[in-house]
């Protein structure tokens, strides 16, 4: 699993849209967009126009039985994936993982799909999530909370190496405005969904369809 001691980004910022019931999820929209990574020929905004992203972010814990370390009682990832498992590398650049501060190099960066990562331990914490876009998507970052779940609750039975323990979340990242690039990039990709386009849209040329 790829990962470095890269700090997180100074930016950050996000605005969470109500929510009409516990049953809906959070859509999550990035703000203040700004121009400074992009280029002037790419950086047509389209009004009107709403790119959603559905993630599902969350943890699966393993427990490796009686004959394991007692500090590592439990193997678990931690990931962020597509709604329907799709790859998101075509909207996220990155993603970094904070963990608590008693593991080795606790803020891990994976910088490709899957985004994931995998550990052993035996304690329960909060774990931050911050995705970060390629640059024709947005130049914010979006933090998200989950707490590790390695112990299952009472009425579902004792531990088990068979049966893992699995808390998830789902949202959905929007991008209001959207980048003709950016659209143009994810418009077929099933990962990602437009409700729809403006009235006499044509794609940029394909070369200009970078999103390094």
């Amino acid at each position: 699993m790829p990962h470095t001691t890269t700090p997180l980004p100074s930016k950050t910022g996000i605005q969470l849209e109500d929510v009409e019931s516990a049953a809906k999820p959070q859509r999550i929209k990035p703000t203040d967009y700004t121009d400074n990574n992009i280029n002037q020929d790419e950086n047509k905004r389209l009004k009107d126009v709403e790119i959603s992203v559905p993630v599902v972010y969350g943890t699966m814990a393993f427990y490796l039985g009686k004959k394991a370390n007692e500090l590592q009682s439990h193997k678990w990832t931690v990931y962020v994936r597509g709604a329907t498992n799709e790859d998101l590398g075509v909207v996220i650049k990155q993603v970094v993982f904070q963990l608590h501060p008693s593991f080795d190099n606790p803020i891990r960066v994976v910088e490709s799909p899957p985004f994931e990562l995998s550990e052993c331990g035996w304690g329960e914490f909060e774990i931050c999530i911050s995705i970060l876009f390629h640059d024709d998507v947005c130049d914010k970052h979006v933090d998200l909370f989950h707490l590790l779940k390695l112990y299952p609750d009472a009425e579902s039975g004792p531990q088990s190496t068979k049966k893992p323990v699995v808390v998830e979340t789902y949202n959905e990242i929007v991008f209001p405005d959207p980048s003709e690039n950016f659209l143009a990039r994810v418009l077929n990709h099933p990962a990602v969904y437009v409700p729809r386009l403006p009235a006499g849209f044509n794609f940029p040329a394909p070369g200009a369809r970078s999103y390094s």
